[in-house]
């Protein structure tokens, strides 16, 4: 049996209508007939996706292959089932409500084999208001490592993945997590490939927003996302390289995934509830070190970070209703210090450190030094004019060196 470049796993759960898009832009790539198989774990669909999926594997024989299994609660597992299917020597991750560019796994599959890459990561473009983070697509990219790029906020598994690498290392998505199971996953892949290349010029992938609200992302409550990043952050630590790698790291989950949680939704939740995250965020915060990389995040990060941290549901009520309403905080300076005055700063209830509040340090102006006795002379007893007119007396070069060094 020939081996196909690429297999695409997809897993599926109730997206229809946007599963016919993901479908048909599969049955369009380029990639010649046998190079391209696509593995479709129906998760225990409800909404026609089921059927939809078994339609197009009679339509299309050799592309598509279907297999159905009764809900697991999550993506992780269907995504696990269709890895161990894949057949291809690279294997990619579409989501059942995404879709791809007709010629993108044909360019990830050619870049893979010029650049003897072990991961690809496709230019994202988002769909409907998807926010994805466009710094690491500037440009095409032969070797791209987390200290000198955005990598660490491009973690979805939403990539080419050279099979052999995942096969090796036995690299497979945590089941327990309901949400972020692939980032953990995506991070293990990266932080063990030979080289992570980067396709920028051509619009591969499309990540599409439901209209629905019906991403899984979305869906998941604080504390499933809270265990994902929790799980993505030990990868870090027990595999990045300390130093820059790891801050690059810290700094992806602290600057954005645990900051997002304590923003308006925060407010939605029940007085338990924001009791348990603020608890769950003082353990990351804890167990993880994110304090190494606060002077690389916000103030007003920084500030929730700590009032989570110190299980102060009320005052980060405050702070995140503040933000909302009010934007940027006036200025405090003291000294050269600069701090933003939030509610929170010098509130002697909390005793929050300055050091959360500081915007920016004015660096210190070395004096001149003092003019001696016979500069001060000089300098106050000839008239400017009088000197500059001198200066061009060759007796008075030899006059100015033996007084100040030639200064005048």
């Amino acid at each position: 049996m020939t081996v196909p470049d690429a297999t695409v796993v997809v897993a599926v759960h109730n997206t229809m209508p946007y599963l016919t898009a993901c479908l048909d832009s599969l049955v369009g790539q380029s990639l010649a007939p046998g190079r391209l198989e696509v593995v479709a774990v129906d998760d225990g669909s409800t909404d026609g996706g089921e059927t939809l999926l078994d339609e197009y594997a009679a339509r299309h024989p050799g592309l598509f292959r279907v297999v159905h299994q009764p809900n697991s609660g999550g993506p992780a597992a269907p995504a696990n089932r269709g890895l161990a299917m894949a057949r291809g020597r690279y294997v990619f991750f579409l989501g059942a409500d995404d879709h791809l560019g007709p010629e993108a796994l044909e360019r990830l599959v050619t870049a893979a084999d010029t650049w003897g890459s072990d991961v690809v990561v496709p230019r994202q473009v988002g769909v409907n208001g998807r926010l994805v983070p466009q710094g690491i697509f500037h440009a095409n990219a032969e070797s791209v490592r987390f200290t000198d790029s955005a990598l660490a906020w491009a973690l979805s598994d939403a990539k080419l993945f050279r099979l052999d690498l995942v096969r090796r290392h036995g690299l497979r998505r945590n089941e327990e997590l309901t949400v972020f199971s692939d980032q953990p996953f995506t991070l293990e892949a990266c932080l063990r490939a030979g080289r992570v290349s980067v396709l920028a010029d051509y619009d591969c992938y499309f990540l599409v927003l439901r209209e629905d609200g019906g991403n899984v992302t979305e869906r998941a409550g604080a504390l499933d996302q809270l265990r994902g990043i929790a799980a993505l952050q030990q990868v870090a630590v027990e595999l990045a390289d300390p130093g820059e790698e790891l801050d690059a790291l810290r700094t992806r989950s602290f600057a954005w995934d645990v900051p997002r949680l304590l923003e308006g939704g925060f407010l939605l939740l029940d007085d338990t509830l924001q009791e348990r995250v603020c608890v769950e965020v003082r353990q990351l915060i804890e167990r993880f070190g994110a304090r190494a990389v606060y002077p690389r995040l916000p103030a007003a990060v920084r500030v929730r970070l700590e009032l989570a941290a110190a299980v102060r549901p009320e005052a980060l009520r405050n702070q995140i209703r503040y933000e909302s309403a009010h934007g940027t905080p006036p200025v405090v300076v003291d000294g050269r210090r600069h701090y933003a005055a939030y509610p929170a700063f010098r509130d002697t209830r909390l005793g929050l450190p300055d050091t959360l509040f500081l915007l920016r340090e004015e660096p210190v102006v070395e004096a001149a030094p003092p003019l001696n006795l016979a500069q001060q002379l000089w300098r106050g007893l000839v008239p400017e004019q009088v000197r500059r007119g001198l200066r061009r007396h060759p007796l008075w070069r030899r006059l100015a060196n033996s007084v100040n060094g030639g200064r005048g």
